[in-house]
């Protein structure tokens, strides 16, 4: 079998493009095997391939766009096949259309989209057999309604000669809208246009929009044309869904146990069809159990990339009604809980795992023959055993830090399975996570499905890191560089920066085996999720890197980034002096604008050099200041001296490149603000703000695009879920530029505009794949920020809302409503709000003191992570008239 590939693609002197597909002769999907195309004319590129015996049904297949700088661009995955068991033909022809990932009506080929939010709509017709086909046509249309199906009309008998009572409707098969035509060679050219048929009315609805197409060439003997023609030419920007944030922890029900459980998502899923809402998104749930104490109430931090969070097992149905006397001595205890604003961490936690332990010792014998847990096990055990055996020995050591483990510190498969075997001693205290995990999977399978028959989707949440003392790190430590702390550059939010403590991924060994740890972390996303959130996608263009010996984020630097040559100092004239950038400049006139009259106090930590100082060794990084003062009493004098410290030792314009020999160096971030800076020479100070500006602004954009290329396109073609990015921060020029590329949603925040010109986004700005929102977890609420500036408040008021006068002090429920409904009128795809903010557009039932509503405070690294709240899910649902408004607000905004 023959087959002739043509693609029109647009390229300049240098590009080129290949097919690859399964098949030994197009490559079997190797890239490096993908057959070259030639480029013929009009920018028509051409290619013959020869089937000798294929191995396959169906030939699929995909190209790939090589450009000038060698970087490789491989289509949207849309499936395009070639079915050789039916007729087969001698040779085929296929006429086909470039697959933009950038094209936003790809996203409609998502699964939240295609399994759930557009299912309803699907309207199939029966294909009519045609003996002899010699054309097989093949369109994309994803947004048609009810009882709307695709047809064509044309210029010649076989597509109705432009009849519209009679129109050739096409058939669903997959993405493709379809129908195969037996057309004489007598026919072409032909133009010809897609249309909407309404079945149900028997009418015409439309055509599509633009000019009529045209094609060319004959019908063959023992030749099949095959057309991918791309996307019908309608409007695809129609379809908007709005979505509620919260996370799970934080729900409230007469029935969670001091916190919010997987169960309880059903309630939210109710509250959701009843106000209109199509998504429900959370915040990460995976296990953070590390310290056994509130500190792992921060949900990313997990100690495993897979494994669920105990806290969210819902322990009443764990025990059923066959062991439910078991937990009946709880119910005081969780009527306590229940009854308290926000959540105990480790009161709930203390009483759950107890109460885990107990049910497994009664269910243990009968649990273990179960088929569906022997099946969950069979999948899930790449990650599950290590996991379980990790859990039992932090608990046997009383620590995560497996460095410090007396066994087992360095990960061995042959010693785990040993541990993990049924004959092990230890192996109850291995099996109880078992237990624990194939329960939390069945509760929150159960409440995603739950989700899905009632329409509407869940969406979870990706962090950018893991724990440095967890499974993940245990397992593989070679995915990570544990040397460095992955964090954030400062902003208004965080003035010294973000230290999360993550270590930073080692990408070179990822693309390894072709990041399969993503990979499986995607497979394991979706067995509950149909979209995700990346947090700080920002991340995979560069990573804001801290090395260990620091405590702020203000010590680290962006990695990779391309360092300033020493040559570079000297080429612009600035006198380069390796000991006055590099380490923290410290005088008396630096002493006295640090620390004006208390100057005197932070001498005893100096040692003096004629009129300048320098830190004594001692004291010399933030760890050493940090454990110097954590073995003292926390007294606000000695909180003043520690944080003075880091000043000093952050108080530098330079950091080395390590290996470089002194001969390359990265900018510390806002080098304006230090007063070693300050204390430089003017002509100085502007020479160094214009190769630092080069440096941040300039240098790095075509670095970090590739960066972004090198990893993205790869972890989106190994999953079918909607994919929104976080990119907030100090955004990279090239990272909307990616974003867009790839079909990657983005996040528009009112109070965090893109554009620096600009204080306050406007939702009607929004770009369509985007999702807008006025606030998220990491901020406070509508109502909290409205009390936290009165004069940007008030430019708010007059120039955002279009008020005149004076802003009243506090968010009073119109202006919260205001602002919803601002957000539910953008032209962006998703509006999302946390609940805080819904709840906010009413006096009676929203909380009293809007500062109680916060999720987190990032400047405070150690934040207890404990909103709930503060009627349950029960009363909301009740609350006719609040419901009832709201969703006449969203549907009114096309919702």
């Amino acid at each position: 079998m023959t087959i002739h590939f043509y693609i029109r693609f647009y390229t300049r002197p240098g590009e080129s493009l290949s097919v690859t597909g399964n098949t030994d002769e197009l490559g079997n999907y190797n890239i490096d095997r993908a057959v070259p195309l030639t480029w013929h004319s009009n920018d028509l590129w051409m290619g013959t391939v020869i089937i000798h015996n294929p191995q396959t049904d169906t030939i699929q297949y995909s190209y790939i766009y090589k450009g000038i700088d060698g970087q490789l661009t491989q289509e949207w995955n849309d499936n395009k096949s070639i079915d050789i068991t039916k007729n087969p033909m001698q040779e085929i022809r296929v006429l086909d259309t470039w697959s933009n990932p950038a094209e936003f009506e790809n996203v409609f080929y998502t699964d939240p989209f295609q399994e759930i939010l557009l299912k309803e709509q699907e309207t199939r017709t029966k294909a009519k057999a045609v003996k002899h086909a010699t054309h097989y046509i093949k369109v994309k249309a994803p947004l048609l309604k009810k009882n709307e199906v695709i047809c064509a009309l044309g210029s010649t008998k076989a597509l109705a000669d432009w009849d519209e009572t009679a129109p050739v409707l096409l058939n669903r098969e997959a993405n493709w809208w379809t129908v195969k035509l037996q057309i004489p060679k007598e026919s072409f050219p032909i133009q010809y246009k897609y249309g909407i048929y309404n079945t149900k009315n028997k009418t015409f609805v439309r055509f599509e929009e633009g000019p009529n197409r045209w094609l060319h060439g004959d019908a063959l003997v023992n030749t099949l044309t095959i057309l991918h023609d791309g996307f019908v030419h309608l409007p695809n920007t129609t379809w908007k869904g709005a979505g509620v944030v919260l996370p799970v922890f934080s729900l409230r029900s007469k029935n969670s146990f001091g916190t919010g459980e997987f169960t309880d998502l059903k309630l939210l899923v109710d509250w959701a069809v009843k106000t209109g809402m199509k998504m429900i998104q959370i915040l990460p749930v995976n296990d953070t159990t590390a310290t056994h104490t509130w500190l792992d109430s921060y949900p990313y931090s997990a100690i495993s990339a897979f494994a669920l969070h105990p806290l969210y097992l819902n322990i009443s149905k764990v025990a059923g009604k066959e062991f439910a006397d078991l937990i009946k001595p709880l119910k005081k205890k969780q009527a306590q809980l229940n009854e308290l604003p926000d959540l105990d961490y480790e009161a709930v936690m203390h009483v759950k795992l107890a109460a885990i332990k107990e049910l497994y010792m009664v269910q243990k014998e009968e649990w273990a023959k179960d088929a569906d847990y022997q099946d969950f096990y069979e999948k899930n055990k790449h990650w599950l055993v290590p996991y379980a055996v990790f859990c039992s020995l932090r608990d046997r050591y009383g620590t995560a830090d497996f460095n410090q483990w007396k066994s087992n510190s360095i990960y061995d498969q042959e010693a785990i399975q040993k541990l993990a075997s049924p004959k092990s001693k230890q192996y109850d205290q291995v099996a109880i996570h078992y237990f624990t995990q194939y329960h939390l999977h069945l509760q929150l399978r159960d409440a995603a499905d739950y989700a899905h028959k009632n329409g509407v989707i869940l969406k979870g949440d990706i962090a950018i890191g893991v724990y440095r003392y967890g499974s993940d790190a245990w397992v593989e430590p070679e995915l990570y560089h544990m040397e460095m702390q992955a964090g954030a550059p400062p902003d208004d939010f965080a003035v010294r920066g973000q230290n999360w403590g993550f270590p930073t991924y080692n990408w070179d060994r990822m693309a390894a085996d072709g990041y399969e740890w993503w990979h499986q972390r995607f497979i394991q996303m979706s067995n509950y999720f149909d979209a995700f959130r990346i947090d700080h996608i920002l991340g995979f263009f560069r990573i804001w890197s801290i090395p260990m010996h620091a405590v702020e984020g203000i010590m680290g630097r962006f990695v990779h980034a391309l360092p300033v040559h020493v040559t570079e100092f000297e080429q612009r004239g600035i006198w380069f002096n390796p000991v006055r950038y590099c380490q923290p400049f410290i005088n008396d006139g630096v002493l006295w604008d640090l620390f004006g009259p208390n100057k005197e106090k932070f001498k005893p930590y100096l040692d003096a050099f004629g009129n300048q100082y320098t830190l004594k060794p001692e004291f010399a990084t933030q760890r050493q200041v940090e454990a110097h003062f954590d073995a003292l009493e926390h007294s606000e004098e000695n909180q003043h001296l520690r944080q003075g410290l880091y000043d000093l030792i952050s108080n530098v314009i330079l950091f080395e490149q390590p290996g470089s020999q002194g001969s390359e160096f990265h900018f510390r971030i806002g080098i304006e603000s230090t007063t070693s800076f300050r204390h430089l020479e003017g002509y100085l100070q502007e020479k160094l703000k214009d190769l630092y500006i080069n440096y941040f602004y300039q240098r790095q954009e075509h670095f970090w695009m590739q960066e972004g290329l090198r990893k993205l396109p790869a972890l989106k073609r190994s999953t079918n879920m909607l994919i929104c990015g976080e990119d907030l921060g100090m955004v990279p020029h090239c990272v909307p530029v990616v974003m867009k590329q790839l079909g990657i949603v983005s996040l528009e925040i009112q109070r965090m505009p893109k554009d620096i010109h600009y204080e306050f986004f406007h939702p009607a700005q929004a770009p369509y794949l985007s999702v807008v929102t006025p606030s998220t977890h990491d901020m406070s609420t509508i109502r909290g920020w409205w009390e936290e500036d009165r004069a940007k408040t008030q430019r708010f008021y007059n120039n955002i809302l279009g008020q005149w006068g004076e802003a009243p002090p506090t968010c009073e429920a119109w202006i919260n409503k205001a602002i919803v409904i601002q957000h539910l009128q953008s032209p962006a795809m998703w509006a999302t709000f946390q609940l805080q903010d819904l709840l906010g557009m009413d006096e009676p039932l929203r909380r009293a003191n809007p500062q109680e509503e916060r999720i987190n405070v990032p400047a405070i690294p150690k934040h207890y992570w404990r909103y709930r709240m503060h009627l349950t899910l029960e009363q909301l649902l009740k609350e006719k008239e609040f419901n009832s408004e709201l969703e006449e607000y969203i549907r009114d905004a096309g919702r």
